[in-house]
């Protein structure tokens, strides 16, 4: 993948992160509305909130690890492993366009 591509692709999925989060801090904060004032249904609504805390974590870990990518692409380093220094496979790259690694480290 070309890098030009590749940081377009990270870009977009930069921003596709950002909204998420922001769905979910929406829910959080319950913008739509407060608790429902049946009580199972407020059970349900404070266990979903238990699986949205978890998603909003994994879409913030994704977006920094999108971030580090996009920075050592600026830094003209982004096809190569923060490890030993190889290039990264360019289909891995295309799989995974926000690895840092190469397969061989990143199996370490």
């Amino acid at each position: 993948m070309a890098t030009q591509a590749r940081k377009a692709t990270l870009e977009e999925l930069r921003a596709d992160l950002q909204a998420r989060i922001h769905r979910y801090q929406d829910h959080q904060h319950r913008t739509s509305g407060a608790l429902d004032k049946d009580l199972e249904e407020q059970a349900l609504e404070t266990q979903n909130d238990e699986v949205v805390d978890r998603l909003e974590q994994e879409a913030k870990d994704e977006l920094a690890q999108v971030d580090r990518a996009l920075a050592r692409i600026d830094a003209q380093v982004g096809d190569r492993c923060e490890e030993c220094g190889d290039p990264i496979a360019p289909e891995r790259l295309a799989a995974l366009p926000y690895t840092t690694r190469c397969k061989d480290c990143a199996d370490l």
